[in-house]
């Protein structure tokens, strides 16, 4: 039987108390108790309970741990099962660890269909408990599943278009388009010479090229310029 004690119980056997002084300190929510589980326990406490979300999904969310093992059944799920918590989910997306490592893979196959989700998301500014990393998961969510020619176009608008306030946002974005330039650079490039988005996240996401060994040394070369460039624009802008 799974029980939320089992539960605890499984994932304390894995507790490091200096790791969970330190992930304290990188997890944002302040409401989330941590236990302290290495990622690689994590995932391993998490494959033990695959084919029990509805039991897991009705625990209490007053650890990161639980709330990451909900989290990966959930992205283990079929597609039409999935989208009926998609909603729930994203609104347990309160840190940025738990929002990165949250890539439903059924998306994966039904790219289509979860577009609607992605626009819900990232125009979202409440109702959710973290609206920063709901955004932020809708940007990774496209640099997970939809790094291709045919959805640049729609990358390109969500970047233009969301709200890159919120730090973690913006690197989201950032993070999306330096994955933009890695597989498709000419369009990229030509977006961050043309485009009206955030100058920040523009110089980002080059910079995040530039420390990609999947990009060629005249590609940083021209970045690099651009990036002079855009520096050039942003102190023109402050005086």
């Amino acid at each position: 039987m799974v029980t939320y004690d089992g539960l605890l119980e499984r994932l304390r056997g894995f507790s490091e108390e200096e790791f969970a002084a330190f992930n304290r300190r990188v997890v944002n929510d302040e409401k989330l108790e941590v236990i302290g589980v290495r990622m690689p326990q994590l995932r391993k406490v998490a494959k033990e309970y695959y084919g029990y979300f509805g039991e897991v999904s009705l625990f209490p969310d007053e650890y990161f741990e639980v709330v990451f093992v909900k989290l990966c059944l959930a992205s283990r799920l079929k597609y039409e099962d999935f989208i009926k918590v998609s909603d729930g989910c994203v609104a347990l997306l309160s840190d940025w660890a738990l929002c990165d490592c949250f890539a439903p893979a059924c998306v994966a196959k039904n790219r289509e269909s979860y577009i609607p989700f992605i626009k819900k998301y990232l125009s979202e500014h409440g109702g959710y408990r973290g609206g920063e990393f709901v955004r932020r998961f809708a940007l990774t969510t496209l640099l997970h599943f939809y790094v291709e020619e045919d959805y640049l176009p729609l990358i390109f608008s969500c970047i233009e278009n969301c709200d890159s306030a919120p730090y973690y946002v913006a690197m989201g974005a950032a993070w999306l388009l330096a994955e933009v330039l890695v597989k498709h650079y000419a369009a990229g490039f030509e977006f961050l010479s043309s485009t009206m988005c955030d100058i920040n996240i523009k110089l980002k996401a080059i910079s995040k090229a530039c420390d990609s060994y999947r990009i060629s040394p005249a590609q940083k070369a021209e970045l690099r310029a651009l990036r002079a460039g855009l520096k050039e624009k942003l102190r023109a802008a402050k005086f």
